[in-house]
């Protein structure tokens, strides 16, 4: 006979699954990867069944583990639920949040901070990347909340803040940088939002250009504009203080839109909490 559920066991179950490698998940549940393990083993053995498939790759779900995950998750953002009810305390449980480096740079500090004070219980582990691995992500639940990008204004429901995409070099203007004929670009991945709209822009303004440069990493596109030898894009709330935002003659960017992306529809209460205070801050930050 089937007896009760460690909620343990359940939330190293639902780790496993969503990060897709038991030793990531050690780290998350704060245990060594052989004790992960056993109680991947204990819960099959309670169970009767097979839940994960393992290789020299990782973990990933069998047909009975796709169908138990629904069943764990919801039986956590019961108890999540119940604790936040009953509680003195308020609000508890964990999330993972997703946001575009940028956005962690110039918002995450102060949104957490002001969420921290009011619900130290919730915790929050975040996961870098640019919007569309953001989608994918979330998707797949591995990210319960997320942060992302549209180039769609007209969206005025959803967007909660617009931010303006800027040229960033080292000096006060594109003249004094004395590129030549063709401007150098630092830029990210070619499906960005970013990497996209600068060519775009320079394309429809007839300016020469090359890219010179490519980095995935915001700090990496800092780097490369401090060095002098090109020009980067990104948002105006990143730019440090060191670098100058660049005008005419190099065209206007466009804004992009911010947006709340859930993971699904139920979201657990301290999910639903931080896409409030989202919500209700990001627009006067």
């Amino acid at each position: 006979m089937l007896g009760p559920l460690d909620l343990r066991l359940l939330i190293t179950f639902v780790h496993a699954a969503h990060s897709g490698s038991l030793s990531a998940t050690a780290v998350q549940v704060g245990r060594t990867q052989s004790a992960v393990t056993m109680q991947m083993q204990r819960l099959e053995e309670m169970l009767g069944h097979s839940l994960l498939h393992r290789s020299g790759s990782g973990v990933r779900l069998t047909g009975s583990g796709e169908r138990f995950l629904a069943y764990a998750e919801r039986i956590l953002k019961m108890h999540d639920e119940a604790v936040s009810a009953f509680s003195d305390k308020g609000l508890h449980g964990s999330m993972v949040f997703g946001s575009p480096e940028d956005y962690l740079i110039s918002f995450f500090p102060m949104l957490l901070r002001s969420f921290g004070s009011k619900y130290p219980d919730v915790e929050i582990k975040v996961v870098s990347a640019p919007t569309v691995e953001l989608r994918t992500l979330l998707q797949s639940r591995k990210v319960d909340l997320a942060l992302v990008s549209t180039p769609n204004l007209n969206d005025v429901e959803n967007i909660v803040r617009t931010e303006p995409l800027v040229w960033v070099g080292s000096k006060p203007t594109l003249e004094l940088h004395d590129f030549g004929d063709a401007v150098p670009l630092a830029l990210p991945a070619s499906n960005a939002m970013d990497h996209r709209a600068a060519l775009q822009a320079m394309g429809g303004a007839g300016l020469r250009y090359k890219i010179a440069y490519a980095s995935n990493s915001l700090a990496g596109l800092i780097g490369l504009a401090r060095s002098g030898l090109a020009i980067s894009v990104m948002t105006q709330e990143a730019v440090p203080p060191d670098l100058h935002v660049l005008n005419a003659p190099l065209p206007q960017l466009p804004h992009l839109g911010i947006m709340i992306a859930c993971a699904d529809a139920d979201q657990s209460p301290a999910v639903v909490a931080f896409a409030d205070h989202i919500r209700s801050v990001l627009p006067s930050l």
